[in-house]
């Protein structure tokens, strides 16, 4: 590593550490012991590779020129790029402020260690002549003067000019041949014969020729990019009102929070299982995509958000089913708007990719939702970048237009996935809310920034009504969305029949049967559907409530392993005497009593298939009650999505203090002949426990030097806490977290000025 380039690193201030710790924060993590350990982790070909990543392309145009210029032609070669476009000098100066701010450049604008070895070759050029004639001098000297190449493309016919205005903007390399056959200029006969006599072409291998960097540089007219601008491409689409983007979003959100309750509600009843290879069955996602009525990748996003967001999760017996977690009850009791953002922000940090579900990978193999073959590192981030894009502008911008924008602040990540998870974020952000009518709205805006949206939201969130509509059909019609309590229970009650504007719930002997299994008489019924009623309640459907109420509970089913038992003998006759009975082998005990080898829940399901409406009965006699809600499995610890986002001020500021302390023990002594590096502090053991002991008592902070699990040195600014068990409990600064350190391989302790 540059000895220039660690003393730059030095004489930056903390404030300009900390940006580079911010646009960089795989440098600190763990935190080096010293600026040279820093200056090391900078110039690894990973580390560059990582901050290339993430510059726009405007920035990596600056770096790439500084790799073929120097440094005092930069503006000259960038306004040739850009064809002297307005902005020109003012974007130069923004990107040389990045370069140097992450340390890819330093003031002098030249190029840090490794960022040189990482742009190579630069812009689509190909090698420099010295590389490809490294066993002709002659010719690799000829080339680098200008005026000897453009002599040299004098002397060709027009196809050979064609082959070589073909490789000038890349990629400069083909296939010939033969190609490191002996030619000469008399001798020449084809074309490409041509360029290899004069070395226009070099054989880089036994069929393939590369155009030499010089020789495209002229080819370029010595400009290095062909159409650089300045800015980025304009954002273009439609014009919507603000409002009624807004109010369309809105609408869109509480649908969604609808959809996930929906879900959760129909799988507490419902558990879909778990596939052996883990997720869900296709055939589970067409099921719950016909009861929530949307589309399976509608569906496949609703099922996706839920467990991202912790209400659903795996549990039954050996983890077998889909079910939700308690966390969605205490999720469900909360007001919608707070609903929303709680699954709106889980969905913008998934690090999955839900629109892939039904896919196939590239062995073949189908891609199921809730399956760990979704996941996707780079998911967050590019939906964080599409919904930073479309925030920037007040228009709806078209899809085109956002990948344009999108490649051109990340050109070194663009690709084939780049524009298909372009799609499913803009696509799914509309489904749950966060745009309307394609445009930003303001409490998707408040969630892509990280500022409480719940209170953005609910103004424009439909009023809730708490009645509906009873007709004589058996159907009720709800004029609106709901309140929680009533949209429950009529969804137990009754059958959702259509959805729109207004929705058209359908009663019948099964639903009304649902109800009455939860706990609720006849009376109690009927009760509710007066109380939340704009009209009587239509004869036709007390009579249905009636009926099955008078039948249900006849029949009381217990263990025996089960047993059947009914105050009427006839019914009881009846029963043994139906063939479709035969499956349950009942046997009578008493007049009013039957048993059977079956399970209770096989005969409960079986006497419902056959028509009867029995009810679950306990060892003590009483009537087992069935909720909707009685199914739940443990919430799963939430996962941390890595990489996506800056850490925290006060993690960078903590760790820049222990980078400047272990730079200052290693400036303020000399290095042990056969000490690796010397920086860490270094104390006798019985010193360094005393001096942690004496930190616990007065509260002080300490700077220690710790040997990790693999051997490899770090620095660590701590607030001990306790010492025990041969471990140390300390909170640690330079990660903001509480950590437990093996006291062995603390190195040493030192005081922190």
């Amino acid at each position: 590593m540059s000895e220039g380039f660690t003393e730059w690193l030095r004489s930056r201030s903390d404030e300009q550490l900390r940006v580079l710790a911010m646009s960089r924060p795989e440098l600190i993590t763990p935190v080096p012991a010293n600026v040279p350990g820093l200056a090391a982790r900078a110039g690894t070909p990973s580390a560059i590779g990582r901050a290339l990543d993430r510059l726009d392309g405007f920035t990596l145009a600056v770096a790439e020129t500084l790799v073929v210029f120097p440094p005092a032609e930069l503006s000259k070669a960038i306004h040739r790029a850009t064809n002297d476009a307005p902005g020109t000098d003012e974007a130069i100066d923004r990107a040389l402020a990045v370069l140097t701010e992450m340390a890819l450049a330093d003031d002098a604008r030249g190029l840090a260690p490794g960022v040189k070895e990482a742009l190579d070759p630069p812009a689509g050029l190909g090698q420099p002549a010295a590389h490809v004639f490294r066993n002709d001098q002659p010719v690799a000297v000829k080339l680098a003067n200008p005026r000897s190449v453009r002599k040299l493309l004098d002397q060709v016919g027009p196809q050979a000019r064609a082959a070589l205005d073909e490789l000038a903007w890349g990629p400069p390399s083909g296939r010939v041949p033969n190609a490191r056959r002996e030619i000469s200029v008399e001798t020449a006969q084809s074309p490409i014969e041509q360029l290899l006599a004069r070395g226009l072409l070099g054989a880089i291998g036994d069929d393939t020729v590369t155009l030499p960097r010089e020789v495209g540089l002229v080819l370029r007219h010595d400009r290095l990019h062909r159409d650089l601008s300045p800015v980025p491409p304009p954002l273009v689409g439609a014009t919507r009102r603000a409002g009624l983007a807004a109010r369309t979003a809105a609408g869109q959100a509480f649908s969604f929070v609808r959809a996930v309750e929906e879900l959760c509600e129909i799988w507490s009843v419902d558990a879909p299982g778990v596939l052996r290879t883990g997720g869900l069955a296709i055939r589970d996602l067409r099921r719950a995509a016909q009861q929530l009525d949307v589309p399976e990748w509608s569906a496949a996003l609703v099922i996706e958000v839920a467990h991202a967001a912790g209400l659903v999760a795996t549990g039954g017996p050996a983890d077998a089913e889909w079910l939700p977690t308690p966390a969605y009850d205490a999720w469900r009791a909360r007001q919608t708007e707070d609903r929303w953002e709680t699954v709106a922000r889980a969905w913008l940090t998934l690090d999955r990719v839900p629109g892939l579900a039904g896919a196939r990978d590239d062995r073949d193999r189908l891609l199921n939702v809730l399956h760990p073959d979704l996941r996707r590192g780079a998911a967050a981030e590019i939906r964080r970048r599409v919904l930073s894009v479309v925030a920037a502008t007040d228009l709806a911008p078209s899809q085109e237009s956002v990948l344009a924008r999108l490649t051109w602040e990340r050109p070194r990540r663009r690709g084939a996935h780049l524009a298909r998870m372009t799609e499913f974020a803009l696509r799914e952000a509309e489904i749950i809310g966060l745009t309307g009518l394609g445009v930003m709205s303001p409490h998707g805006r408040a969630v892509l920034t990280g500022v409480k949206a719940a209170g953005l939201l609910a103004p424009l969130l439909p009023e809730p009504v708490d009645h509906v509509v009873l007709q004589a059909d058996l159907t009720a019609v709800a004029p609106g969305p709901l309140t929680g309590e009533l949209d429950r229970w009529l969804g137990m009650a009754a059958d959702i029949e259509s959805k729109g504007g207004a929705t058209v719930y359908r009663f019948a002997e099964s639903s009304i049967r649902r109800v009455l299994d939860a706990g609720q008489s006849a009376e109690e019924v009927l009760a509710m559907l007066a109380r939340h009623s704009a009209t009587p309640v239509p004869q036709p459907l007390a009579y249905l409530v009636s009926d099955v109420a008078r039948r249900h509970g006849r029949l009381r089913v217990g263990s025996a392993s089960a047993y059947l038992r009914c105050d009427d003998p006839a019914v009881l006759d009846e029963l043994l005497a139906d063939r479709r009975a035969g499956v349950l082998r009942m046997r009578r005990l008493a007049p009013t009593v039957l048993v059977s080898k079956a399970s209770r829940a096989t005969m409960l399901d079986s006497l419902r298939a056959m028509g009867y409406a029995p009810v679950a009965e306990s060892l003590e006699g009483d009537v087992l009650i069935t909720r909707a809600d009685a199914r739940r499995t443990e919430t799963p610890p939430a996962r941390q999505v890595n990489g996506l986002f800056a850490p925290e001020a006060e993690v960078v500021t903590a760790a820049i203090r222990a980078l400047r302390a272990g730079d200052a023990a290693l400036l303020s002594r000399p290095t042990p002949l056969g000490e690796p590096g010397g920086a860490l502090p270094r104390t006798p053991a019985t010193a360094t426990i005393s001096a942690l002991q004496d930190a616990i008592r007065q509260g002080s902070r300490v700077w220690i030097g710790y040997l990790d699990s693999q051997g490899q040195a770090t620095s660590r600014i701590l607030e001990p806490a306790r010492i025990e068990g041969g471990y140390l409990t300390a909170y640690d600064e330079t990660r903001a977290a509480i950590h437990r350190f093996v006291l062995h391989r603390i190195t040493g302790v030192a005081d922190v000025n």
